[in-house]
């Protein structure tokens, strides 16, 4: 008898339906926006809905090129691709010295890790705009890529992938004569990848949609990125829809094509990967651990 094949139920039935017209709730506002990039005034503010423009125009890219559009989707990726780099970078190396170094202070260290992880950006948002106006560094992307580095997140993220770090090849990479430096880069990180490839993800996407921070730091016109250029331009052209879903359309697009390309697709195959392998490896680990346990007894 082949299994294989499922029977079609009333619910199956029922929930295909439902899954249905829920993506098409989620998905229409997207159509509508990159539709809309492509219609003229009239069409957008006529009283009766067009589904689909049947006169194109491109207009709207035009005149949202005329203003410095290409300057914010470069400040935008430039701001998410070096705060996702030096998060990584960061958190990988303070979490594999909590996890596998013993020092004074390690366990209250990581405790306060912890506490700012509760902590809402709002309650520091003050002290960090002093830093960065005494940094000389308010009104760049700097100013926004620094806060980011530091993220408790990341670090206990990078801390528990650590921890599964046998001792015993760190024990023998320094036998071998292998620095500190040498250990990290050769053995610590290809053992925690999928851990860095995660944490990649997740920082691109809060520095891509992180518009309060980049509110209250970048104020000139030519250091603002996509989420502020497209807040400000609903300030100033409320009633000009063509430009503003023009602009969302790039915001779009961009964002589609960052995770489009090679590097984070790879990253999400390895996440996807190693809880696949962790999964599969548990009864393993427990038949290996059983005859320890007897050994030990014996």
């Amino acid at each position: 008898m082949d299994h294989s094949v499922q029977k079609t139920t009333p619910y199956r039935i029922v929930s295909i339906l439902l899954l249905i017209v829920l993506a098409v709730l989620m998905i229409f506002p997207l159509y509508w926006i990159i539709t809309g990039s492509f219609k003229d005034a009239r069409t957008i503010n006529s009283a009766t809905p067009v589904w689909f423009p049947l006169n194109p125009t491109t207009d709207n890219y035009t005149r949202l090129f005329e203003r410095p559009a290409g300057i914010w989707m470069f400040n935008t990726v430039f701001m998410c691709v070096m705060s996702m780099l030096l998060t990584c970078v960061a958190a990988a190396m303070g979490g594999y010295a909590l996890a596998k170094k013993r020092f004074t202070g390690r366990v209250v260290l990581f405790s306060v890790f912890v506490c700012a992880m509760a902590l809402p950006k709002q309650v520091i948002l003050i002290p960090l705009l002093k830093e960065m106006a005494f940094l000389r560094l308010h009104n760049t992307l700097w100013a926004v890529i620094f806060p980011t580095v530091g993220w408790p997140f990341g670090v206990f993220l990078m801390k528990q992938f650590s921890e599964n770090i046998p001792g015993e090849m760190l024990e023998a990479a320094r036998i071998d004569g292998a620095g500190e430096a040498r250990t990290f880069v050769n053995i610590v990180f290809p053992m925690i990848k999928p851990g860095v490839g995660a944490l990649a993800i997740f920082t691109f996407i809060t520095a891509w949609n992180d518009y309060f921070l980049q509110l209250v730091m970048l104020t000139s016109r030519e250091s603002w990125t996509l989420p502020l250029a497209i807040a400000n331009l609903q300030g100033e052209m409320s009633t000009d829809f063509g430009l503003i879903m023009t602009l969302n359309t790039v915001f779009l697009a961009s964002g589609l094509a960052g995770f489009l390309q090679p590097g984070p697709s790879a990253l999400l195959h390895n996440l996807t990967t190693v809880g696949v392998s962790l999964n599969a490896m548990r009864p393993m680990l427990k038949a290996g651990a059983e005859p320890q346990l007897e050994e030990v007894s014996a």
